[in-house]
């Protein structure tokens, strides 16, 4: 008889009203650095999506269908600058106008620094530059646009929100690779804490704890990769763009010159002899390599120099898994790259 209640004696617990659970906001996100960031704030509450996929340019991109409807679905749009992606500024106009966004490098507090001018660097060096750190300012930015657009084969489907025209991106102005710098980083994390605690208030204790942790986690790094980088001062190297200027200014390791403009533009003659007349007069190490562009042009400029070739420094963590852990990988791989060319 017992046995035969049970079914009825559960029955209010079926006809209770269901406790209603917070809803996690859908956040889209524009590079992998920041996908790693904003995850490692989410936690085991969600994930963001990714608009642009691993390896792809950001400044000049085709978005997909499902990256679209992505950026169209947001509660949240978390992004680097529109000098880095001047394309999505287009595109979250017309597909997340609702959205509340999130541009990093307008956070009250983030480090600026301007792009250097000269394929040597010589013609722009500013020893004040540390003077625009924590510079609340963000008048003075320039509108860059990218003449190195992206092609995805493998898309069938692209929308027109993309950017889908071929424009000269400007290498002048702000820098806008902000994300290089681990403590501009850890001041965004409770800045993307706080845009979806006021989205979701219910988890806001979560995802401030999980930025403060990864907070943490971002100074022990720091203070490692700089204790290390210290041991190697003076290493030359030149890099394939000027992407890397806030990770040089960060650990005191400063490179040597850039080869090309932009990161998929091909050097001038004039700019090629002005980096190996560098080469030759300074004895520079390496040259880092960016593995989705222009292998060839580093043989082709370095042949019989005898500088090393073989290292990949590239500012948007290529090869690396998607997740929380992608940040601080690519900040340490950056870090080994320069520890491996002062061995050379």
């Amino acid at each position: 008889m017992r046995n035969r209640l049970l079914p009825f004696l559960s029955l209010p617990v079926l006809m209770l009203p269901a406790v209603a659970m917070a809803e996690v906001p859908s956040v889209a996100v524009d590079i992998p650095p920041v996908h790693s960031l904003v995850s490692r704030v989410m936690g085991e509450l969600g994930s963001p999506e990714l608009v642009i996929q691993p390896g792809a340019s950001p400044h000049g991109y085709s978005m997909r269908t499902s990256e679209a409807r992505s950026l169209a679905d947001a509660n949240v749009l978390v992004f680097v600058s529109d000098d880095l992606t001047p394309w999505l500024a287009k595109a979250r106009a017309s597909l997340a106008a609702d959205a509340d966004t999130l541009e990093l490098m307008e956070v009250p507090g983030t480090l600026h620094l301007r792009y250097r001018e000269g394929a040597t660097f010589e013609a722009h060096h500013h020893d004040d530059e540390a003077s625009s750190e924590h510079d609340e300012v963000h008048g003075d930015h320039e509108e860059h646009h990218d003449g190195d657009h992206e092609e995805h084969g493998d898309h069938d489907d692209h929308h027109d929100g993309g950017h889908d025209e071929h424009h000269e991106h400007a290498h002048a102005g702000m820098n806008p690779h902000g994300w290089l710098d681990p403590m501009n980083a850890r001041l965004w994390l409770a800045a993307i804490a706080e845009s979806l605690a006021a989205q979701d208030p219910e988890h806001a204790a979560t995802y401030r704890r999980n930025a403060q942790a990864g907070q943490r986690e971002l100074e022990t790094l720091t203070e490692s990769l700089s204790a290390r980088l210290a041991q190697v001062q003076g290493t030359r190297y030149i890099v394939f763009h000027d992407a890397y200027q806030y990770f040089e200014h960060r650990f005191d390791a400063p490179a040597s010159g850039a080869i090309s403009l932009g990161d998929a533009s091909t050097p001038s003659p004039a700019r090629v002899k002005e980096i190996q007349a560098r080469v030759a007069r300074d004895n520079i190490q390496c040259v880092f390599r960016e593995p989705q562009y222009n292998p060839a042009l580093i043989e082709s400029v370095f042949e019989g120099t005898g500088v090393k070739t073989s290292i990949v420094f590239e500012p948007l963590g290529v090869g690396l898994p998607l997740g929380e852990t992608l940040y601080p990988q690519l900040i340490e791989r950056l870090g080994q790259g320069i520890l491996r060319c002062a061995d050379a």
